[in-house]
């Protein structure tokens, strides 16, 4: 019986499954064949975590804080964490996608960041260096 694939940070690109289901994705010429697609391929539980993923990632480069992120998507605080963790050193691809630079976010009023800073969670600490690099 063969073993199940693993993909590693190091060499998921080169992985022919991996290429494959990049060019897949490239073929599909409207949104409704990526919808349909999508569909056939991810169950509606793994599509609505991509999605939702996608809105936090959304959403804290717009500037809001951990909680609010997390309050206004009813994600998890690790997901919130993880995604903010991607956007700042992952592979660049939410930076791409929201064009987004880690210098050209929107920024919050200062009130907003003072009173985030006075209260807050360990997750809320990293999403604040996030934030507040530049």
């Amino acid at each position: 019986m063969p073993t199940k694939k693993r993909f590693t940070d190091d060499s998921f690109r080169r992985e022919p499954w991996f290429r494959s289901l990049c060019d897949a994705l490239l073929l599909c010429k409207t949104e409704g064949d990526l919808a349909d697609f999508l569909r056939d391929i991810a169950t509606l539980s793994e599509l609505q975590s991509l999605s939702e993923r996608l809105e936090v990632a959304k959403q804290i480069a717009r500037g809001l804080s951990y909680r609010q992120v997390a309050a206004t998507t009813g994600a998890s605080t690790t997901t919130v964490t993880r995604v903010a963790k991607f956007i700042e050193n992952g592979h660049g691809g939410y930076r791409k996608v929201l064009h987004t630079h880690r210098h050209h976010r929107i920024k919050r009023p200062a009130q907003e960041v003072k009173q985030t800073e006075n209260k807050g969670s360990a997750g809320d600490a990293l999403l604040r260096k996030y934030l507040q690099k530049s």
